[in-house]
């Protein structure tokens, strides 16, 4: 018999509970870890004195889970990483005893406060020696506007918790594990979509420190340069290469150039900043009066068939299709809490 032991806590008209596990049988464990995250190989050296709670609540694509639970490891491979395709961030604040990350030849040792990430698309090793509590939050890599190389840079490293910027996103992140409850309707979107903004500035700051040869160092904070003012821009239809060039002081070739290292092209990286932006209006409860076809033009869509076109063949559905999803999605978890 499993001894999967549910809990619900107690809850008023401002909280819904959170989905919460608790666990004495490691095999249960392994099965939830899995099925709660990305396919995972978890083992034990201990499992007979194996204890293990999980809090989790998953906000439209993003899911926050607090663990607690004693010794054991979790192993992402290769052929696990086959069974699924989707490419998730996963960051990692521990929030008592310690742990141990390992992924792209890097490790880091983990204590209280610590941040770091992992990405569920490369093969990652966590370890845990003794009782611990930590906070995770999984998310789509399109969630963070970081090229895929920046972030591979941090993979695996140490973000100091009582230093710089994390000093004060870290007690954001614990506030928001400790009151997960309250994260429901457009509010609990919006508070999750500022926390994955919050670590990204995180991890821009992060990539400044560890940036060590100074033609590196200019090129990233460039390349920030650069994003920064697309994404202040997207509104604009006439946004082009050119106009990026002219305004960061670089020329049209350069400005290609750096995409190119990147793998991207700058049209297609303002092309994806505009769909993900429309894709995170069109799951704002508060805009469900305006018109799809607005919120495509609010960022720089000016023909709605070819934005249509373009969101279909983005995330799979049309972006109407989606709203409604979205919305009976949200709908479904207020009444079920």
């Amino acid at each position: 018999m499993s001894s999967l032991v549910p809990t619900q806590e107690h809850a008023t008209q401002e909280h819904t509970p959170s989905d919460v596990i608790a666990v004495h049988d490691f095999a249960e464990w392994k099965r939830i870890v899995s099925n709660s995250f990305v396919p995972l190989e978890v083992t034990s050296d201990d499992a007979e004195a194996f204890r293990g709670r999980m809090k989790s609540r998953a906000v439209g694509e993003i899911l926050i889970t607090e663990i607690t639970a004693s010794s054991h490891q979790v192993h992402r491979t290769p052929s696990l990483i086959a069974q699924n395709d989707k490419k998730y961030i996963k960051m990692s604040l521990q929030m008592s005893g310690t742990g141990l990350l390992m992924q792209d030849g890097r490790q880091a040792v983990l204590g209280p406060g610590d941040i770091a990430i992992y990405d569920t698309s490369r093969p990652y090793t966590l370890e845990f020696h003794g009782d611990f509590r930590s906070l995770v939050v999984m998310f789509p890599h399109s969630h963070v506007d970081l090229p895929a190389d920046a972030l591979a840079r941090l993979t695996a490293t140490r973000i100091v918790g009582d230093e710089g910027i994390a000093r004060l996103v870290g007690p954001f992140l614990v506030h928001l594990a400790r009151n997960m409850d309250r994260l429901v309707g457009h509010s609990g979107i919006r508070l999750v979509h500022n926390a994955i903004d919050l670590v990204t500035t995180v991890l821009y700051s992060q990539l400044d420190s560890t940036e060590n040869d100074a033609s590196t160092t200019h090129r990233a904070s460039l390349l920030r340069e650069v994003h920064a003012y697309i994404d202040t821009h997207l509104s604009d239809p006439e946004l082009s290469p050119r106009d990026i060039a002219a305004a960061t002081y670089i020329s049209t070739r350069h400005l290609h150039g750096i995409f190119k290292e990147q793998g991207v092209t700058v049209s297609a990286w303002i092309r994806s900043r505009r769909l993900e932006h429309c894709r995170r209006d069109l799951t704002d409860p508060l805009l469900d009066s305006k018109p799809v076809s607005a919120i495509a033009a609010r960022w720089g869509f000016t023909d709605a068939s070819h934005f249509s076109r373009l969101f279909r063949a983005t995330f799979g559905e049309a972006p109407t299709r989606f709203r409604t999803d979205s919305r009976r999605a949200l709908t479904s978890e207020i009444v079920a809490s």
